[in-house]
């Protein structure tokens, strides 16, 4: 391996400083505006200003800001992963992004066939994006998966990519869509239509969001019990929160890093299984086909 020089170092540490300060500034602008509040204090996305708008007030809250920081976040690992890479694949990292690569090629391809193959970028992009917005509860900020708009705006752009690739077609073809297998369950079918994306939103709300609200009750109940439990001991030994000790630590390992990541999993599969099942091949290609022939002749 190549000796690196000093300035594949600086670009390295730049892209570093891309994964880590955003993390750092919104620490800290949390800390700077979250009003304290004792006992059990569950609540929404912390409202910073709003922006006057004709039609209405553009709300910034503590969701958007925090996805902004992600969206670095993510920018930052995606060009330190791909510095430097070459031929030879002299780095590790390079190992460790073509691995990336071709698992997601791998799980899309399994799922959603050679045709949508080019659909990688999108699916890796919507897992990193959920995955880490849902980490961000480790550090004590308001994961955006527990905001219903930050999740119902993905649910809404996975709609218009199920519609857009169901209309490949023609509007005919995706039109008696809705009255298969029988005219009576158009509808149905209809209903079935909308409530697509409404069910992926709440189904990744709903679950990130529990997990917080389960993780904070119970750290509030192993909080009282330490204090019935060590309550009358002499002096200091009487505040130590000895049961808030380790277990909240070994229940947000389920919560925040399984769940969250799993749940990105599962709207990332959600997502290829809607988008192709909804996707008619057949006769996109007879429609392929009978406008080449119109062309030849």
């Amino acid at each position: 391996m190549q000796k690196v020089s000093w300035r594949f170092k600086l670009v390295d540490a730049l892209y570093i400083a891309m994964m880590t300060l955003p993390l750092l500034f919104a620490v800290i602008l949390k800390v700077m505006t979250k009003a304290p509040s004792e006992g059990i204090s569950i609540t929404g996305a912390q409202v910073y200003f709003s922006i006057k708008m004709p039609l209405q007030d553009l709300v910034i809250t503590e969701s958007q800001v925090n996805s902004f920081f992600v969206l670095i976040i993510i920018i930052g690992v995606c060009l330190y992963l791909t510095h430097g890479i070459s031929e030879k694949c002299d780095l590790k990292r390079q190992h460790l992004a073509e691995l990336i690569v071709e698992k997601v090629d791998g799980l899309v391809v399994e799922n959603m066939g050679e045709y949508f193959k080019g659909f990688s970028p999108f699916i890796i992009a919507m897992m990193a994006l959920s995955a880490f917005s849902s980490l961000l509860s480790l550090f004590g900020l308001f994961p955006p998966t527990s905001d219903i708009n930050i999740v119902g705006g993905w649910a809404l752009l996975v709609f218009f990519l199920i519609t857009y690739y169901k209309l490949k077609a023609g509007p005919w073809v995706y039109m008696k869509s809705f009255a298969q297998p029988v005219a009576i369950l158009t509808p149905i079918n209809i209903i079935s239509e909308v409530a697509t994306p409404v069910s992926m939103a709440f189904r990744h709300y709903g679950n990130v969001l529990s997990g917080s609200v389960i993780s904070v009750l119970l750290a509030t109940a192993l909080g009282g019990l330490s204090s019935m439990v060590l309550g009358k001991l002499p002096g200091f030994l009487a505040d130590i929160p000895l049961f808030q000790i380790g277990i909240p630590a070994v229940l947000s390992i389920y919560f925040d890093v399984f769940s969250g990541c799993l749940q990105a999993f599962i709207f990332a599969m959600l997502t290829m299984m809607y988008v192709a099942g909804g996707f008619p091949e057949d006769e996109y290609k007879k429609r392929k086909a009978k406008k080449k022939s119109k062309i030849n002749n």
